[in-house]
């Protein structure tokens, strides 16, 4: 908004004294109701837009679990609205964007569970199932014969809300909840079919924490001991070594805590985002072990979702908010700029 200076050669009359101070106030009114204006019809554009897909066929739900085995994704248990308890199996092929049923998972129904595939097989366990019995039996599905055999149980305690993840053709599972907050981590060796101790997680112990993998190693935060949480760490198995990286925070320094989000990594970024803190998406950036906004998905507020990343676009579908369960499909391309225009 610009301004015009009036000089004055004479001495004005108070009529033409009034007639100025009129016109000058005209002049503000009008500049700051263009002002005004413009703020009110701004258009705001970032990366990161997301499109809905087709929904899951199956009931809605949360705190649902799954894996990918290559092009398709598996997901099944959880809870409906109503606190039934599910065993079902879906998966999802993304280039014809169609569900189809599979077997039944082959343990009891379950809501809570971890999964995570190696290979061309993917692993689900652990939980709480309709009696609030923790449980800590694992099972093996083969897309090929469309079975589930059992596996090794899990050879931590019995839990909840763990985080998992799949490394050099090994699957880790650690955090959680078995009546108390844990942070010991263990891994599963398909070859050999037995779980061994790792190294416990680096931070605090935890539950509802999010994971995903970028160039072979593991970032794990998040997740609550009472109070939501913004600790950020990298896990290396090469080492079988966890080390601290920036805490999960804005731009301008204020942290973001939450617990039950949803993480996935498309290339060499990560992403966060729902859980109990809100619709805006996180992307970090291991290079410059960093966090910058990324939009907001646009799928509402929700917590226990399941997220899942395939050929360079990121998926969120299921959870819950309130009494509400989903059965929604959410896709997320980090290359396409989202409109986020208010009127």
């Amino acid at each position: 908004m610009s301004f015009r200076v009036l000089h004055f050669f004479t001495q004005p009359t108070a009529v033409s004294r009034h007639t100025i101070i009129d016109q000058v106030l005209l002049l503000i009114c009008l500049g700051w109701t263009a002002l005004l204006v413009s703020c009110s019809n701004t258009d705001v554009t970032t990366l990161g837009d997301w499109q809905t897909r087709s929904d899951l066929d199956g009931v809605g739900r949360s705190a649902a679990t799954g894996f990918v085995i290559g092009n398709i994704t598996y997901i099944g248990t959880g809870t409906t609205a109503t606190n039934e308890l599910l065993k079902d199996f879906w998966a999802y092929n993304q280039a014809s964007n169609a569900w189809t049923q599979v077997a039944d998972f082959g343990g009891s129904t379950r809501n809570s569970a971890v999964g995570f595939a190696v290979g061309t097989k993917g692993y689900v366990g652990t939980g709480i199932n309709a009696n609030s019995t923790l449980l800590r039996d694992f099972w093996e599905f083969d897309p090929t014969t469309n079975t589930w055999n059992q596996i090794a149980d899990f050879a931590g305690t019995a839990r909840r809300n763990a985080v998992s993840f799949s490394i050099n053709n090994k699957g880790f599972v650690g955090t959680g909840y078995d009546g108390n907050y844990l942070k010991d981590f263990w891994t599963y060796d398909p070859a050999e079919g037995t779980w061994e101790k790792a190294v416990s997680f680096g931070g605090g112990k935890r539950l509802g924490a999010v994971s995903f993998i970028i160039n072979n190693i593991a970032y794990v935060g998040t997740g609550t001991n009472g109070a939501s949480l913004t600790d950020w760490w990298a896990y290396d198995p090469a080492q079988d070594l966890w080390i601290e990286k920036d805490e999960f925070d804005t731009d301008n320094g204020e942290y973001v805590a939450r617990s039950y989000g949803v993480g996935f990594a498309i290339g060499s970024r990560g992403y966060i985002t729902s859980g109990d803190t809100g619709t805006t998406v996180w992307q970090y950036n291991p290079d410059t072990d960093s966090w910058a906004e990324y939009g907001v998905f646009e799928g509402g507020t929700r917590s226990y979702a399941f997220g899942f990343a395939i050929n360079g676009k990121g998926y969120i579908t299921t959870g819950s908010n309130g009494t509400t369960s989903f059965d929604d499909l959410w896709e997320f391309d980090p290359t396409i700029e989202q409109d986020t225009s208010t009127n």
